[in-house]
Formats: structure tokens, sequence, C-alpha cells
């Protein structure tokens, strides 16, 4: 197999420099459609065979998963959010055509796009989706490392023989397998390190495929402001920026010594990526480090009862991430934000491992009774860090086992017929009222 020099140019291999993405048909590299299918999604590259390291990252997640689940929704925008303090945690293509954008402020979003449909988040479904597609990576190599809940890495490197095909087919028969079978779709970026990986995934979204090799990447970031490396935020642009330092070419033609006399080792890490050269590894099973739900209050809240009931409702919302995930863990934090926008947080570390809701809600209510001191609060949050598996979860440690069973009962009642069907006291805002 043909490999990349360390620092220098991609060789193009031996084997298909072009196919269709939905019958995996050889093609000449500059076919426009596919001669057995017709499809016009095909991949070209004239290197396509010696690229094996993948980021591959599911389009608009959580708002594809609801429109998936919801059809009368697919033609509209999606707005994964709510409250009118909320911010918008995902927002579907068509939204975002409205300039609605994660992270915004849901009243901005509702000001940009009036006519969205606005779903609040379910995570412990996006877990079990998310676990999904890792599941149908894990098929395909080993060495999976996930970024997030929907995107991850993938080293492909010694598979062919595995797959009988190139890396490349494997990913596109991946992303037609995970939207037939999971219903979801993802985009897939291919070349020969992390950096060039990510960046490609980003070019051809949604449901996209892009290759990127290294001998094209140095004048494909030529042009790109120096924020567009990952790492470089405003404060390093700034610092960049006071020594000439605003566009990527501008470190294209710097000498290496000379930035690392100026910036130490981020100068000779930022010169090589510059440069489209990364040598980090793909790190199989890094996992999600801590599993938390907060939420943003319509007004401010300084009481403590109301702050206790949605401390609650929380901890129930975490603990059944936790056990979707089949993980538990031992540190459990309370996140809090005032009115004036100043954060507080607090954990505490418990001898065992646990996922159970009742166990994180009476750690996280002793630290808010030290909280609540008047001050009003705009946010709340809970979390459960310091993961294991979920087998390693404890049911003895301050919560007695007739607690824990009680709990698990109630999650199997949920299960099987909804999660209004048990609902505990701190919990219960009283019967609807009908007109």
């Amino acid at each position: 197999m043909t490999t990349t020099a360390p620092e220098g140019a991609s060789r193009a291999a031996a084997g298909p420099t072009c196919f269709c993405r939905d019958c995996l048909t050889d093609l000449e590299i500059g076919a426009r459609r596919c001669a057995a299918c017709g499809s016009p999604r095909l991949v070209r590259h004239r290197t396509l065979s010696a690229l094996t390291l993948a980021h591959i990252d599911c389009d608009a997640f959580y708002a594809t998963v609801e429109k998936r689940d919801n059809p009368e929704v697919a033609d509209r925008p999606v707005i994964i959010g709510g409250g009118k303090r909320g911010v918008v945690s995902a927002a579907c293509y068509i939204a975002r055509t409205y300039g609605v954008r994660s992270a915004m402020p849901m009243f901005k979003a509702l000001e940009l796009c009036p006519s969205a449909v606005v779903i609040r988040p379910d995570m412990a479904k996006y877990v079990r989706v998310g676990r999904e597609v890792r599941q149908a990576m894990q098929a395909l190599t080993p060495l999976v490392e996930p970024l997030s809940i929907d995107e991850a890495f993938l080293d492909l490197s010694g598979t062919e023989r595995v797959h009988g095909m190139i890396p490349a087919k494997v990913l596109a028969r991946f992303a037609r397998e995970v939207e037939a079978n999971i219903g979801i779709t993802v985009s897939v970026g291919l070349s020969c390190n992390k950096f060039l990986a990510k960046i490609a995934s980003d070019l051809d979204k949604p449901r996209g495929f892009a290759a990127l090799d290294q001998d094209e990447a140095r004048q494909m970031l030529a042009d790109k402001p120096v924020g567009f490396i990952f790492g470089v935020g405003p404060a390093t642009q700034q610092r960049l920026a006071s020594h000439g330092f605003r566009s990527i070419a501008d470190l294209q033609r710097a000498d290496e010594i000379e930035l690392m006399k100026q910036f130490g080792g981020d100068g000779r890490r930022l010169w090589r990526l510059a440069r489209g050269i990364d040598d980090r590894k793909v790190v199989a099973d890094r996992g999600a480090k801590t599993i938390s739900n907060e939420t943003t209050f319509d007004i401010d809240i300084r009481d403590y009862a109301p702050l206790e009931k949605t401390l609650w409702r929380l901890s129930e919302k975490v603990s059944s991430r936790l056990k979707s995930s089949q993980l538990a863990g031992s540190t459990i934090t309370l996140k809090l934000k005032t009115a004036d926008f100043r954060q507080r947080t607090r954990s505490q570390s418990i001898a065992a491992p646990t996922q159970l809701a009742g166990k994180i809600f009476a750690i996280c209510k002793e630290m808010l009774a030290r909280e609540t001191d008047g001050t009003a609060f705009r946010l709340m949050g809970a979390g459960v860090s310091a993961l294991r598996p979920g087998s390693e979860a404890s049911d003895t440690d301050m919560l007695d086992r007739r607690s824990a069973s009680a709990e698990r009962a109630m999650d199997a009642l949920r299960k099987k017929f909804g999660q209004a069907a048990v609902i505990r006291g701190i919990a219960y805002d009283g019967p609807e009222q009908t007109e």
C-alpha cells in the first residue's frame, strides 16, 4: 500500500480513483454518472486507494432523529431547544437557511425562523441512536475514537483484506447502511490524518463524502484565517495577529524555527497544521467523560422549592442517559448560573459508581441547599463523571436496596407504558386542566 510521506506529498496508489456511492461500481475518474445504476453520487480522488483515516459526522443529528420519528415535520424547519431564554441545541438544514445556528438564543432563532417546529431535546433517545451508529462504526475497525455523541474518527488502515474493498468503499457502504437501517444520514471525510479528515467531512454536507490529501491541503488552507485551525481561539488569534499572522498562508510562509521561538511548542504545531501535517493517532474507546443535563429558566429563580423540583427532573434525565449508555459514575456535579451570568460548579465524589436518579438527586440536593442563599439563578445543571461500565454501579451506598429496587421498577413501567406512567411526588405538578 502506498503511504503518505510524513512531511510531503501524497502519492496515488494503485486501485480505483472513482466509484459510485450507491452501488460501489468502479468508474473512470472523469465519469459524471454511474454506468451501472445511473446515480450521480460519485466519489473521485486521484489518491482514493491510499486514504485510510476518516471523520464521520451525523448530519444535524438531534433534528434528523426527530424528523425520522415524526415524518410530519420532515419538510419543515426544526429547532431542538426550548424556553424563551434557552438556546438552540440543534437545527435542521432547512432552519439553518434562515440563519439559525446551534447555541443561538431561542428568541433570536424564532425571530429568524418563526415557522420553525420547536422540539424539546430527548437526550436518552439521542444516546440510543448514537450508540447504534457507534456499533456500526466498530464493525468496520476497532480503531474508533468518539469525539461526541454524533461524530468520531476511524482508522481503517489494514482493513482492506478484511472487507474485500478499499476503505473509501467501506465507508460509502457504511453511510448507505446507516441511512437504510437507522434512518439518519452521515457525512464522511476521508484523508491521511485527523486534521484533514475533519476538514473534509465539512466540505460536502449533508449526506456527503469528500476526500482530501496532503498535496492539495496547503493550497486549500492558504486563504483561511488562522482561527480555522482547531485550538486557535480568539485570544490566540489576537496574539498571532500581533506578530503579523492573520491567515494560514502567513503561517505557511513562516520559518518553523522562528515560529517556535515566538510561540514555543504551539509554534511547531501551527507550522505543521498550516501545511496539513498532523501525526495524532486514532485512540479507541475514548468515550464520554461526563453525562449531564441542564435547563435555562424562563424567569430567574431564588426559592429552594422550585429549584429542588427542577433538580429532580435533571437527575432523572442524567440517570436515564447513564442507563441507556450502560454507564455509571462516581463524581456528581451541580451547576448553577446566576442572573448576572456567574457560574457556580460544585462536585462531590462517592465511594462507588451510580446510575440511579435518587442517588444523583440526594447528593446534588445537599449541594443545592448550601447555594440557595437568596441568589437568583437563571440556569441549573446536573452531571455525573468519572464514568465506569454500568455493571460496576452500586445500589448500596447512601441509598438502600429497597429504594434502588423501586427506581428500577419505575424504569421498567416507563419502558412499557411511557414516561408519564410513573411520576415521583416531587415532580408532580397536579392534574391537567381541561377546557
